[in-house]
């Protein structure tokens, strides 16, 4: 049986559906980290069937709007003395900055460098976001699944 033990300070991100933890991971740039992290992937969840988690021994700035675009089901623990002190469960942000970037070749973000890729939610039944600048229009799904 594998055994990861409580942090006594930090951060747990639960409920990322299966797969998705280690783009999390490298989103966060976790592999570069000088604390302990933990990935677990494909553990068992009564809910999910399986899902991945992630510990963090550290407190860190995390943007919840970018962590809710790549998995809108997240759990957000925040740990301290060993227990959760603050759960945040997120959803589908109402917009997103530089966490996907507009594939319109004639988009602004395309021609000029160091404009921020902006986008605003359109529809959130289909996960649908649309670039500030040009209103191309990108599905969450195809970029994260």
């Amino acid at each position: 049986m594998l055994s990861i033990n409580s942090i006594k300070k930090g951060i747990v991100i639960d409920h990322i559906h299966a797969g998705l933890g280690l783009r999390i991971f490298d989103y966060l740039g976790l592999r570069n980290a000088d604390y302990t992290v933990a990935l677990i992937m494909n553990v068992d969840s009564g809910r999910m069937g399986k899902k991945d988690i992630i510990k963090i021994e550290n407190v860190i700035d995390l943007d919840l709007s970018a962590l809710g675009f790549i998995d809108p089901d997240i759990t957000v623990n925040i740990i301290e003395d060993e227990k959760i002190v603050e759960k945040i469960n997120l959803t589908l942000p109402e917009k997103v900055k530089d966490v996907i970037k507009c594939k319109n070749p004639r988009c602004i973000t395309s021609i000029e460098r160091g404009i921020s890729h902006e986008f605003r939610l359109v529809d959130r039944d289909k996960g649908i976001y649309a670039c500030n600048y040009c209103d191309h229009e990108v599905a969450k799904d195809d970029v994260y699944r």
